[in-house]
């Protein structure tokens, strides 16, 4: 019972919090609109909300895809050719020394203002989590286990593929986890700097005409579907990986 009110109470708590705000800084709807406001220009427009909406969450699902087999690949690769560390170690690290909202105007006008764009922003975002998350597991594979395979006449890939990737689907489990957080946020940035659909598009054009309103009632359907699919992908992996602790030693004591 409390697993279904909690999240109505916290719901609640952060709408009166924000009530509370708007009537002490006493800010123009302009600025700052109430709960009710916003809620009137969603019904209003729910039906263009929900559209862009959908452009959203399959550039997101698509970005989540594609960025989470190219980081387990990279992985994998990393784990089993050791040669291949050398070059591809660099290559991941400086994959995030350069921002990568800077390379997004790059993406438009290479990819065009298409769907293509966006879902290679979102890649880009959610493949180093992914492939760092990963490589930290399969490294971290505990060494007697690996001993008793060896022993036993275990090949390079049977032990990858028979103990360290089991071993470290936990911590790709984490990497996927913090990959679906930070997915919304390749998307809508990539319909920022240019695009003819989606949530992050419709924010802007409200924003420029002033319909902040309109814009607040997609920020927050964005919001919505984002803990949405975090939940979805969370729930997945625990089913996924039942053996995995949901509590720390110290709760499960209690």
């Amino acid at each position: 019972m409390m697993r279904v009110l909690r999240p109505v109470i916290i719901i609640a708590g952060l709408i009166f919090i924000w009530q509370i705000i708007v009537w002490l800084s006493g800010a123009p709807h302009f600025i700052l609109p109430a709960p009710a406001r916003v809620a009137e220009a969603w019904w209003a427009h729910h039906a263009t909300i929900l559209g862009h909406a959908g452009v959203t969450l399959l550039e997101i699902a698509l970005g989540l895809l594609f960025g989470a087999l190219l980081g387990a690949s990279s992985a994998l690769t990393l784990a089993y050719f050791r040669p291949a560390r050398r070059w591809l170690l660099p290559v991941l690290v400086a994959s995030q020394a350069v921002p990568v909202f800077a390379l997004a105007p790059i993406l438009v006008l290479w990819l065009g203002y298409g769907i293509a764009s966006k879902v290679a922003m979102a890649t880009l975002i959610i493949y180093f989590p992914v492939a760092t998350n990963f490589y930290d597991g399969l490294r971290r594979t505990e060494p007697g286990w690996a001993d008793l395979a060896r022993t036993m006449g275990a090949s390079r890939w049977t032990l990858l593929t028979r103990i360290r990737v089991p071993a470290a689907l936990p911590a790709l489990a984490s990497g996927l986890r913090v990959a679906t957080a930070v997915a919304p946020i390749g998307a809508v940035v990539g319909e920022w700097v240019g695009a003819s659909a989606g949530l992050g598009y419709l924010m802007l054009h409200a924003n420029a005409r002033v319909q902040i309103d309109l814009m607040f009632a997609a920020l927050l359907t964005l919001a919505c579907f984002a803990v949405i699919i975090y939940f979805i992908v969370d729930t997945g992996l625990r089913r996924a990986l039942p053996w995995q602790p949901d509590k720390l030693p110290a709760e499960q004591e209690e």
